[in-house]
């Protein structure tokens, strides 16, 4: 089983960036940690991240029929991108959107959530480990199929 896990945009600095909002673990760690906990029940994670929608779009497009499900943190893309959505309605296999803070408890700007629509399941606010839930999440919806 492949797993496709899309981190959006300035998800790469995550440790260096705003590390009280966003916390200390880096990108490379948290992937790490998605990996090893996805091998124990030999699944196959595939992570990519990009600053660049069009990016992100082809990836889902390209992984469409290989990968068996989604996690994703399209980050500030959650808010603004009717595009990412349209790409994730026609992914047509489970989807988690993550987050690690809970956009309902920021600016006003961060409550609409486009993408969420997308999804079949949703965690926010858990740091870091709301990677972890929502990938527990996916693994579950992916085998009650």
């Amino acid at each position: 089983m492949k797993i496709l896990v899309l981190h959006g945009p300035n998800l790469n600095l995550l440790g260096e960036r705003q590390t009280d909002i966003y916390g200390k673990k880096t990108l490379e760690e948290i992937n790490s940690q998605l990996a090893q906990y996805a091998s124990i029940q030999d699944i196959q994670i595939i992570a990519f991240q990009s600053n660049h929608e069009g990016e992100l779009i082809d990836k889902i497009q390209e992984m469409r029929h290989s990968a068996n499900g989604m996690l994703i943190n399209p980050a500030g893309f959650a808010h603004t991108s009717v595009a990412l959505y349209d790409s994730l309605l026609s992914y047509n296999k489970p989807i988690v959107e993550v987050h690690i803070t809970q956009p309902f408890h920021r600016e006003t700007m961060r409550h609409p959530l486009i993408t969420a629509r997308a999804a079949q399941g949703y965690v926010a606010g858990m740091g870091w480990k709301s990677y972890v839930y929502g990938l527990t999440a996916l693994i579950d919806m992916i085998l009650a199929k």
